[in-house]
């Protein structure tokens, strides 16, 4: 069982789909470190990818699918779980 967690941005979920480097070491690493992702992160990355891919000449539809699987690997983490935590941060 792993105590090593990682929480990631929306820049990095835009990477992960975006390139092969970040999905292959996300992939590599989920057996021994937990990774998660404020819901907001997920939301901006998924206003954000549309109009990088649009300028990139790839398929939005296969890209978005990938965002939805990194789910499996990159948890999603509700307001309400990490809310409390922000003003401790500041």
């Amino acid at each position: 069982m792993s105590h090593k967690a990682i929480v990631l941005d929306a820049n990095i979920l835009i990477r992960a789909v975006l390139g092969k480097r970040v999905r292959e070491l996300l992939i590599e690493h989920a057996a021994t470190i937990k990774f998660f992702a404020p819901d907001v992160a997920y939301a901006d990355a998924r206003k954000y990818l549309p109009v990088l891919l649009t300028k990139r000449g790839v398929d939005s539809v296969t890209a978005m699918l990938v965002l939805d699987a990194l789910e499996s690997i990159v948890q999603p983490l509700e307001l309400e779980l990490y809310a409390g935590l922000q003003s401790q941060a500041l």
